[in-house]
């Protein structure tokens, strides 16, 4: 009798650390693009024109006016490409986007200074989980919740686009 409580309870707790899962599956249609409204505070996935899914987003701690160089807490503005992906991420889950691009990297050169680089979207670590909406350091955050969607939806060589 012990052996089959103890089969049951085995099972039952394999059943539950697969629900516990970050990675979660996507059959839908292809997100084509990537739209952040910094403005707005929004992010689009896009499937051509058709907005696919919507988020609320947090920016970097100063959002205005377009990433120059490391530390200005601002997040890039321009077209860019999601060019790889954290799942061992200090912010959850992670998809990166190729800031700084080469005039990105020139214009902070002209003034000899370091464009910054690591610019993801991301999810939430647990000591910013309800902290202020504009918190990173350049990056682009959405709910742990939501990142797991995103990661899922949104392949390595999607376009994105970051408008003021």
């Amino acid at each position: 009798m012990q052996i089959i409580r103890f089969l049951v309870l085995a099972l039952a707790l394999a059943g539950l650390a697969g629900c516990a899962s970050k990675f979660r599956t996507y059959n839908g249609p292809e997100v084509t693009h990537v739209v952040v409204n910094k403005g707005d505070r929004a992010l689009y996935l896009l499937h051509h024109d058709g907005v696919l899914k919507s988020y609320r987003v947090g920016l970097g701690f100063a959002p205005k006016g377009h990433k120059r160089f490391e530390g200005d807490g601002r997040t890039p503005e321009g077209t860019y490409v999601i060019d790889r992906r954290n799942p061992n991420s200090e912010f959850h889950l992670s998809i990166g986007v190729s800031y700084p691009n080469e005039v990105d990297r020139a214009y902070a050169s002209s003034k000899g200074r370091d464009p910054g680089g690591d610019i993801f979207i991301h999810g939430r670590p647990w000591k910013n989980r309800r902290g202020s909406q504009d918190w990173t350091a350049g990056c682009i955050a959405v709910t742990n919740s939501e990142m797991e969607e995103i990661y899922a939806m949104v392949r390595n060589g999607t376009p994105i686009t970051i408008n003021p």
